[in-house]
């Protein structure tokens, strides 16, 4: 039988891992929770000068002292540090690597980067007061470090009750890998709630760049629960059940395929091909007639993201985009895609900024109508609709949304809070907005949605709605069916009409 040795991430310690443990030990497996110094005992216990070496060191104490001959390395969260930590100093003695709800860090990072409290991070990495330890979250402050989907009243309050001060070295001191145990099997066991699913990974895992390679490694294995961050809290037998399957080798696997991945399969529409003009970061599709005489509305649309810088082709040479901008030009309207720079999940002024400039090139053009632009918005890219809702231009005459994220994710890096469409409809007004949502949508964006849909109404903004039940995130390459190319036609006619109002 397997021998679990499991690590707990920010704020908790060995305590969290009784209920997975126990039901482990029904099994037959041997189980040894990792007492991570200053995270066990009453808060303020933790020693000065504790970091992440301290947990490496204490997590490699563990791993010397059991007698079978390797053990299966668990890290939950903050915990795949000090796991990948002690893995490269000891690889011999590990049979597998299980990233529970935690990212790929590598050498030289630090947890800091991923904190997704954007207040915490900044202090952590320099700006402002020296933070010597991370104060526990108040009650309702949780979700601010992980998806609270699945814990109840109960559990949510055992785990403030129970947590600990983070000592700040543990999240602002590097990792330090030589790379001795990246070859090792390793599995990621990914929480739903939290945003991340293996759909998704199949996207970023489409390229030819580290990041993808590592993805489809044939050593590497996913497995999905559908709850959020603290799943030893919300579902232990789920999680004892598939920590057993994850040591037996168990799990989906990327794999590299000669068949297009779903961002890259035609659009649902037969839209007609038309000359592309490129300049800089935006392409251009002319409807028949445009010129200076005849100026037309523009549709921009923005591709989701965050995206490695590596992946190739580009997002405006997916057919998706394609599609759409060649449907706005067969209708009419210019149609206009730009390749915006959001690689990571700092990146989204970055990305505004390429959003602003493409903007500014399109008005500038003698044959687009200045002052009849829509923005429209795709998956990760829906971020970005915050700045056009919190000041809406004159020029302006619509925004759309097609399977948005309207709410950063709580498995993301942290995002700039400027970027919270959720928070920036208020200020909306009037602005149409055509929102299309799909019944099938990841949990983390769908909550996202109905947030933002609750705030809408509540500030009174013009939203229409375009709902495609059945429709899977990405369904406009994806999934080829006649509700579909309804649900595209229905969106697109939308914007139209408003651009012409």
């Amino acid at each position: 039988m397997a021998v679990f040795v499991l690590v707990s991430g920010w704020f908790t310690g060995s305590w969290i891992w009784e209920e997975v443990a126990d039901r482990l030990r029904e099994s037959g497996a041997e189980v040894h929770p990792v007492a991570l110094t200053g995270m066990d005992g009453p808060a303020g216990t933790a020693p000065a000068g504790t970091d992440l070496e301290t947990h490496v060191g204490d997590v490699l104490r563990v791993v010397d002292g059991v007698a079978a001959p390797q053990v299966v390395l668990v890290g939950h969260g903050y915990g795949i540090h000090p796991v990948l930590g002690a893995a490269d100093r000891r690889p011999e003695r590990i049979a597998r690597v299980v990233h529970l709800d935690a990212g790929m860090p590598g050498d030289g990072d630090t947890a800091a980067q991923s904190v997704p409290d954007q207040e915490v991070r900044t202090r952590l990495l320099g700006a402002g007061p020296v933070l010597a330890e991370v104060p526990v979250p108040t009650a309702d402050a949780w979700r601010r470090w992980g998806s609270t989907a699945g814990l109840s009243d109960g559990a949510l309050a055992r785990l403030t009750a129970h947590a600990v001060p983070q000592p700040s070295g543990t999240l602002t001191r590097p990792l330090r890998l030589s790379g001795a145990a990246a070859a090792l099997p390793s599995t990621g066991i990914l929480c739903t709630g939290s945003g991340m699913t293996i759909a998704m990974l199949r996207v970023v895992a489409s390229g030819d760049d580290p990041v993808s390679r590592k993805l489809t490694d044939p050593a590497v294995r996913f497995f999905e629960l559908a709850t959020g961050h603290w799943p030893m809290l919300s579902s232990p037998g789920e999680l004892a059940e598939v920590l057993r399957r994850s040591a037996a080798g168990e799990g989906h696997r990327l794999t590299p395929t000669a068949e297009a991945p779903p961002h890259l399969r035609p659009f649902v529409l037969e839209a007609p091909e038309r000359p592309r003009e490129r300049t800089g970061r935006v392409d251009l599709y002319l409807p028949d007639g445009a010129g200076p005489r005849d100026r037309r509305p523009a549709v921009l649309f923005v591709h989701g993201g965050p995206l490695p810088a590596e992946v190739r082709p580009t997002p405006r040479d997916w057919p998706g985009l394609v599609g759409h901008a060649r449907y706005a030009a067969e209708l009419g309207a210019v149609g206009a895609v730009v390749d915006h720079r959001l690689h990571g999940f700092a990146d989204y002024p970055q990305a505004a900024g390429d959003l602003a400039a493409a903007v500014d090139l399109l008005r500038a053009d003698p044959r687009v109508d200045p002052d009849r632009i829509a923005l429209w918005f795709f998956s990760g890219g829906g971020l970005l609709l915050a700045d056009a809702l919190r000041t809406p231009e004159p020029w302006l005459r619509c925004t759309a949304a097609s399977y948005p994220v309207l709410a950063p994710l709580p498995a993301w890096g942290p995002v700039d809070p400027r970027y919270r469409p959720v928070e920036a409809v208020g200020a909306a007004g009037r602005l149409p907005i055509v929102l299309t949502r799909v019944g099938r949508e990841n949990p983390g964006i769908a909550a996202g949605v109905a947030e933002f849909l609750a705030a809408a109404e509540k500030a009174g903004a013009a939203v229409e709605v375009v709902d495609l039940p059945d429709g899977h995130h990405g369904f406009d390459t994806a999934e080829p069916s006649e509700s579909s190319r309804r649900a595209v036609e229905r969106a697109m006619r939308s914007v139209l009409v408003h651009l012409r109002a």
